[in-house]
């Protein structure tokens, strides 16, 4: 019995001893699991910030490849055409035409937009173009294809560029030349997509919905109806050759101009007038400002068509020219006009008979004494006998004073006529047609054109009234006009630009004294009119 039980207490023994070793190993085993877990989670963190970096890298230098690299000049026509690779968030194709404007077209989608722009027009092959008739047509032939191969030219080496800075950029962050290839085959999986994305998201009917700024903005006939384009795509050829012509015609008149170089002996002025709230007029404006050099911008009024606060904002724009813009009230503008028009940093308005230097010449100007931006208003009966004697009684007081202002600005021709005598130089607008008289006393009467082709009136007539501006030349130690060039475009179509130069014959001829003014009818001021007060001169103005 003492040994069964002895036998049965040392069994009970041994089962123990045996079960807690066993405990032991499993909770050894749990430890080691997860620790090796944590360092299968900490090495695939690991390994996921490398790719995740080598991607960010090679993106990123890819991306500066393909920018600067992005560029090509090819020949197009006559011209050489600038092509780059822009980032952009929806896509899309800019042709820039300076000092057209610029065509914008929703060509495919992606992060990437191209941007192409005439860099330079040669100006025999142009003229050849110009001269012969069958020119166009062989250009229609070959201008598809010039283009295309700008664009498999840019592609490559968009493409080449991209995978040469996405190796540096591996190799500069990572120090590897196995991270470097990394990033190297990200960036080229990334300007492979994007070429892809380009390609699958292509819209072909974007070239007959064109959207325009600038100069062409109001024409869409450049590049013909969608139906057309679509069904018969020879004729878009045959528009985009003449869309190229044109272009070449603009630039051929300029070059053929004499060139006045930029030194201090030349004051240049821009005068434009009626611009009737048309946008498009600024782009023209901006263009010209910037490829002539101008000093001083003369607006002679009409800047608006209503005179109404919602207008302010359209006044805006005058700010961004930066230059100084002298400005008149025309019968279109209302005082909030003239004081929105103060109130831009290079506005200088010019009202109350007040002389004002800007640019080294001294200017002279009041505001049209009507308000007449409909027919139903009060003062649209006035006509050009009152408005002459207006303008008399102006002078009159102008001349009181002994001062000789270089240019008065006065928005009615028939009120600056009545300024002969009194100042060298009459600036004017109103009228819409673009012309110039001497008058009697050695004045120059200088009429505008519309510069925003009148706005909504140019609609009105059989054909579409031209966008005109002039630029101005002053000698600036005698402050006289020496000569200007005439700007014509071709009315909303814009088919067509003019570039005309004229001299002033006598540049330096005497005033010959005042020429007696025409009474009213009626011998009394004219409705709403009230004399000018006293010129002043005030300081000079910083330009």
């Amino acid at each position: 019995m003492v040994s069964r039980a002895s036998d049965t207490s040392s069994s009970k023994v041994s089962r123990g001893s045996s079960i807690t070793p066993s405990i032991v190993l499993d909770r050894r085993s749990f430890v080691v699991l997860s620790r090796a877990r944590e360092r299968a989670i900490r090495l695939s963190q690991r390994r996921w910030t490398r790719v995740s970096g080598v991607i960010a890298v090679g993106l990123v230098g890819g991306t500066i490849g393909m920018l600067l690299g992005g560029r090509v000049e090819t020949p197009v026509g006559p011209a050489d055409v600038s092509m780059s690779v822009r980032p952009s968030w929806n896509g899309g194709t800019t042709l820039e035409l300076p000092p057209l404007g610029s065509l914008r077209l929703d060509s495919h989608w992606g992060p990437v937009r191209v941007q192409a722009q005439v860099a330079e027009v040669h100006p025999e092959p142009a003229r050849k173009l110009i001269e012969d008739p069958s020119g166009l047509d062989r250009l229609s032939e070959t201008v598809g294809g010039q283009v295309r191969h700008g664009l498999i030219q840019l592609a490559l080496r968009s493409m080449a560029f991209a995978l040469v800075f996405g190796f540096l950029a591996g190799l500069l962050v990572f120090r590897s030349w196995r991270r470097a290839l990394q990033a190297t085959g990200t960036a080229g999986a990334g300007m492979t997509v994007v070429g892809l994305l380009a390609y699958f998201t292509f819209n072909p009917q974007s070239i007959s919905e064109p959207r325009y700024t600038g100069l062409l903005a109001n024409a869409p006939q450049v590049v013909g109806d969608a139906q057309s384009i679509v069904k018969r795509f020879d004729q878009y050829r045959a528009q985009l050759a003449k869309l190229v012509g044109n272009v070449s015609q603009l630039y051929t008149a300029t070059s053929t101009l004499p060139v006045y170089e930029p030194d201090p002996t030349t004051v240049r002025v821009l005068h434009i007038s009626d611009v009737h709230l048309n946008p498009v007029a600024w782009s023209v404006v901006r263009s010209v400002t910037q490829q002539f050099r101008i000093n001083v911008i003369v607006d002679s009024g009409d800047l608006t068509d209503h005179g109404s606060k919602p207008e302010d904002k359209f006044i805006d724009e005058i700010e961004t020219l930066k230059v100084p813009y002298v400005f008149v009230r025309g019968n279109h503008d209302s005082q909030d006009t003239q004081e929105a028009v103060d109130r831009q940093k290079n506005g200088i308005v010019l009202d109350d008979g007040k002389v004002v230097q800007v640019a080294g010449l001294n200017f002279y100007g009041v505001g049209d004494p009507r308000f007449t931006p409909d027919k139903t208003t009060r003062d649209d009966n006035v006509g050009a006998v009152q408005m002459h004697a207006e303008g008399a009684r102006q002078a009159a007081v102008l001349r009181a004073t002994g001062v000789v202002p270089d240019i008065a600005v006065i928005h009615d021709p028939d009120q600056g006529a009545a300024f002969a005598g009194t100042t060298p130089l009459v600036l004017s607008g109103h009228s819409h047609r673009r012309a110039t008289r001497m008058l009697p006393a050695g004045t120059r009467l200088f009429i505008q054109g519309s510069t925003g082709g009148a706005g909504l009136r140019g609609l009105e007539g059989e054909e579409p009234t031209p966008i005109e501006m002039s630029v101005l030349y002053f000698n600036r130690d005698t402050r006289r006009l020496q000569g200007w060039d005439d700007f014509r475009l071709g009315g909303l179509g814009l088919t067509s630009a003019q570039i005309e130069r004229h001299l002033e014959p006598d540049p330096d001829r005497t005033l010959g004294g005042p020429v007696p003014p025409t009474a009213t009818p009626s011998g009394t001021p004219a409705p709403g009119f009230s004399p000018s007060a006293t010129p002043t001169a005030t300081p000079p103005r910083r330009d």
